[in-house]
């Protein structure tokens, strides 16, 4: 009898109690999966120690730690690292890769829950909502309608990235009947033809959006890629909608476009430093909708999530490339091949 494929999960996917954090009716399927043993990671570093993988096959992770070129020395077991979603700035690729080991992400996971979350930051901000529900708790009830919306038809809906979660946006808000544009260096018109959406440089993006969405992946090249010179060619009327990664945005500046009213408000679920400080300055403004990096946290999203991860791991222990492979190239790796024979031997001898 073969032994059980050995499945660590990083300690961030527990709270101070021990509670499994993102628990929902899919995570059965993972608990399902035959043949694996699961077990927590016993403490939580700000950069993951090889101590802390030795004994795994594959490791699932939320990514609160960093995951270097030194989380992998001297390993010559852990097969794959599994990301619940599809950011991974806090994992250096090229060292996986230079490790043999495959980065798994769950994008189709992510897709519509995250589109959904900024179409409800957009409607909020359209609407006004949270001044108007703050008003009428507070009684007062006539102040209201000195606070009016602003009806999206014929308005300009724009985004840095039209890439998975881009794309469902943009699909979810057709029937709004407002102008599509973006930036994307990445995509010819062709590829955004069918969500009618016109690609255009990014100081057209900053300059005519009156509702500007960002949906690009965090790396060196889009850190910071909003700051004082991007805020400031924006439409004083304006809206900023954020369910990307915080430092896409420089934060200090926003503060600076919130309160001088460069921009007419934002609404952000990711910020510079996660969790951000309870008296961050942003929190004091009345133009801006803060959500704690969980506005797509649905029951949606956490079933396929753990569905899709579960099919990951069933694919790996049948000898399978798995969906959502990064770093492709690692499949072909005779380093990876051959740790992969040895894991598939050792577990159905």
């Amino acid at each position: 009898m073969g032994r059980k494929a050995r499945v660590g999960f990083t300690k961030d996917y527990y709270d101070k109690d021990g509670n499994f954090i993102l628990d929902c009716p899919g995570f059965r399927s993972l608990q399902k999966v035959p043949g694996i043993e699961r077990e927590v990671f016993a403490e939580m570093l700000p950069e993951v120690a090889p101590r802390q993988i030795e004994n795994y096959d594959i490791v699932v992770t939320r990514t609160f730690s960093r995951w270097t070129k030194n989380s992998f020395v001297g390993n010559d077991r852990v097969l794959s690292l599994h990301r619940n979603g599809v950011g991974y700035d806090r994992i250096d690729v090229p060292a996986l890769t230079e490790a043999g080991v495959l980065l798994c992400i769950t994008p189709a996971a992510v897709r519509r829950p995250v589109a959904v979350a900024i179409i409800t930051f957009l409607l909020a901000l359209s609407t006004r909502l949270l001044l108007k529900h703050q008003l009428t708790r507070e009684g007062k009830w006539g102040e209201v309608s000195k606070h009016h919306g602003y009806g999206l038809v014929g308005r300009t809906l724009g985004s840095l990235g039209v890439g998975n979660i881009g794309h469902e946006m943009f699909k979810l808000a057709k029937p709004f009947g407002m102008r599509h544009i973006a930036y994307d260096p990445y995509l010819k018109q062709k590829d955004v033809d069918e969500v009618g959406v016109k690609l255009v440089d990014m100081d057209t993006v900053l300059s005519e959006s009156d509702f500007l969405n960002i949906s690009c992946p965090l790396n060196e090249k889009t850190r910071h890629l909003v700051g004082e010179k991007e805020l400031k060619k924006m439409k004083p009327t304006a809206f900023l909608i954020n369910t990307a990664r915080g430092p896409i945005i420089d934060e200090a500046v926003l503060l600076r476009a919130l309160r001088e009213r460069w921009i007419q408000g934002a609404a952000l679920d990711v910020f510079e430093q996660e969790p951000t400080p309870p008296d961050n300055p942003l929190f004091k403004l009345d133009n801006v909708i803060v959500t704690a990096h969980a506005m797509a946290f649905t029951d949606e999203f956490l079933n396929a999530v753990w569905e899709i991860i579960a099919k990951q791991i069933t694919q790996l222990m049948h000898g399978e490339k798995p969906d959502g492979i990064v770093n492709r190239e690692v499949w072909d790796q005779p380093k990876f091949q051959s740790r992969l024979k040895r894991f598939l031997a050792q577990i159905k001898s």
